[in-house]
């Protein structure tokens, strides 16, 4: 199985550096314009199934994609982001101002995110772990887009054992694209968060 990993285009909120979690933002006009790059990146590419979160800012990118392709979108909750609980629209300086504790951390350490009201990173992986499994028991050979977002994303290559391959790489951009071969139990990186298709929609 090869998984191709989307995050979705950016919002208005991307670019606030809003948490979004839940709240279901749309992509902004430039997130459009990445979500149109993503698409003719894939164009040629066989892919036999879409998956995308059912959040608007990831179903919008993933039907764009699907459009491009000619492949059915299949709307999943369990890819959603995070739910942020009360930290959903903040900044992370407004977060840390309220919560004080977190001072030290990374705005973008996912695997330590524990907010009030909120998800862990554990349920999220919980939720990664049971889309994985439902993939590999219905096609181990297809080759598969999935639309999701930041913290999904780091969950797939904690489930899929990757984070050493990863580093200390914390940091999933809008329209980026990662690759991942799947052979049974065993997964390898072949690209990481790659960026390259949007230099042509600047």
């Amino acid at each position: 199985m090869e998984l191709i990993l989307i995050r979705h285009g950016p919002t208005e909120w991307n670019a606030l550096e809003r948490f979004q979690g839940r709240s279901d933002i749309p992509l902004s006009p430039a997130g459009l314009v990445d979500a149109h790059a993503i698409a003719a990146a894939l164009r040629n590419e066989r892919i036999d199934r879409i998956y995308s979160s059912d959040l608007v800012r990831a179903l919008d990118t993933a039907r764009i994609i699907g459009d491009a392709s000619g492949t059915e979108i299949i709307a999943d909750p369990r890819l959603r982001e995070f739910d942020f609980g009360r930290w959903e629209g903040l900044t992370w300086h407004e977060i840390v101002a309220a919560y004080p504790e977190l001072t030290g951390n990374r705005p973008t350490g996912a695997r330590l995110y524990e907010p009030a009201g909120g998800e862990t990173f554990a349920q999220v992986r919980r939720r990664v772990r049971s889309f994985l499994d439902d993939l590999q028991r219905q096609d181990p050979g297809a080759r598969i887009v999935v639309v999701t977002h930041a913290g999904p994303l780091h969950a797939f290559l904690a489930e899929l054992e990757l984070t050493r391959t990863g580093g200390d790489f914390d940091r999933f951009a809008p329209a980026g694209i990662t690759r991942i071969a799947i052979d049974g139990r065993r997964a390898r990186l072949i690209a990481l968060n790659d960026m390259e298709h949007l230099s042509s929609a600047c």
